[in-house]
């Protein structure tokens, strides 16, 4: 064990942590009406719960447990075999266990920017937990976990196929399965705290240099590079985002802004560990760029009402970065470096070989899931329900009481 990095990890299982509770909630928080505010919030906080106690049960088992290419099994069911004195590298099992949880915990509330103001939060906690076992357990395992993606070489640093992906593909279904909001897509009342949302996005790109940074598993040089490379990123999608806003708008708006920095973050997520400073300040000045486009597209043309964005931002962004690590890992543009025998266009392939296959993965199961839940539990609520807000109809509270 290497106290550095014990302590480095320690750090960055709160940052991620952190992220969820309390910066993705008051992200998510601020972009809805005042009278589902704590809907979210409860969401949020009800999914760290619920998720922690599932990951320690079987889903770290079946993510990082010694099975085969598939699966991990479930060895490692409720800490079995794990000790104080046990490693996974040079930090304690329990530690990486706690900071993949975090991850774990993070992933499916991403999910919830898709289906707020109108959906069943029985639903939102049954689908969350059966989601995580079958969705994004086994894709850890894939990707982290030395399974089959592993073993092509899929570049995926902390998350861009891993977490953004399956989120994003995940809530593009649900978003259509459960349909829109009242008077979508030109009457939808404005987010009601735009403040609430930038504090939420602070939060969040504090909380991302544990996300990126921390996934080195190391104090070390990889470390302070993929932190360089998120804030780069994170800076350039903002700026991105306020000028396409700009040239179409005539104005650049807050949460423009902190969309654009959150899509820098995703983007730029599985690029992290294996591109240099001037990666990073491309695949933030792309994400913010393309993740906008496709934000208007999926809303205005597609009529889908995703509605804080998650296919867009996370989805597209987590694909578009981990295709771009491709070409941004070479040496010449001072990235890591390709593997041996690999070329750009090898990687390349296996990139979108990857986005591919998880992509059909998440969007097929998620559909099942839902499916499945819809014949058990409440999924939409109704008219009124949603006309008056589910804080006060399924939590019996108000977030505000000079409403």
């Amino acid at each position: 064990m290497q106290g550095a990095d014990t302590a480095w990890i320690l750090t960055s299982t709160a940052l991620v942590l952190f992220m969820t509770l309390p910066g993705l909630a008051l992200f998510y928080a601020g972009l809805v009406r005042s009278q589902n505010v704590l809907s979210v919030l409860m969401n949020c906080f009800a999914i760290a719960a619920t998720v922690s106690i599932l990951w320690f049960a079987v889903g770290y088992s079946i993510a990082f447990g010694d099975g085969n290419a598939w699966w991990g099994g479930l060895g490692k069911s409720f800490l079995s075999g794990v000790g104080i004195d046990s490693l996974s590298g040079t930090i304690p099992e329990t530690l990486f266990f706690m900071f993949q949880m975090t991850f774990a915990i993070i992933t499916p509330a991403l999910i919830v920017g898709a289906y707020p103001e109108r959906i069943h939060f029985s639903f939102v906690i049954a689908f969350s937990l059966v989601w995580v076992l079958v969705v994004y357990a086994p894709v850890v395992h894939w990707v982290w976990g030395a399974g089959f993606l592993a073993e092509m070489g899929l570049l995926d640093f902390a998350g861009g196929v891993v977490v953004h992906v399956t989120a994003g593909v995940s809530a593009l279904v649900l978003a259509m399965m459960l349909g829109p909001r009242r008077g979508f897509p030109n009457d939808v009342q404005p987010p009601h705290s735009p403040g609430l949302t930038m504090i939420g996005a602070a939060m969040l790109w504090v909380g991302w240099f544990g996300f990126n940074a921390g996934s080195a598993l190391a104090a070390d040089a990889a470390a302070g590079m993929a932190m360089t490379v998120t804030h780069i990123s994170a800076a350039a999608g903002a700026i991105a985002w306020s000028v396409m806003e700009l040239i179409r708008y005539r104005k650049a708006s807050l949460i423009g802004a902190v969309t654009g920095m959150v899509a820098g973050l995703a983007t730029i997520t599985p690029a992290s560990g294996s591109v240099g400073p001037i990666g990073g300040l491309v695949l933030g000045l792309a994400g913010g760029m393309v993740c906008y486009m496709v934000t208007q597209a999926v809303k205005q043309r597609f009529k889908i009402d995703d509605s804080l964005d998650v296919f867009a931002v996370h989805g597209i962004g987590g694909a578009l970065g981990t295709l771009l690590t491709a070409f941004f890992v070479s040496a010449a543009l001072g990235g890591n470096g390709l593997a041996d025998g690999m070329t750009t266009v090898s990687q390349l392939g296996i990139q979108a070989f990857g986005i591919v296959v998880v992509a059909i993965w998440s969007a097929g199961l998620t559909a099942v899931i839902a499916i499945v839940l819809k014949m058990f539990l409440p999924f939409r609520v109704d008219e009124e329900t949603e006309v008056q807000g589910l804080d006060l109809a399924l939590h019996g509270e108000r977030g505000y009481h000079n409403m």
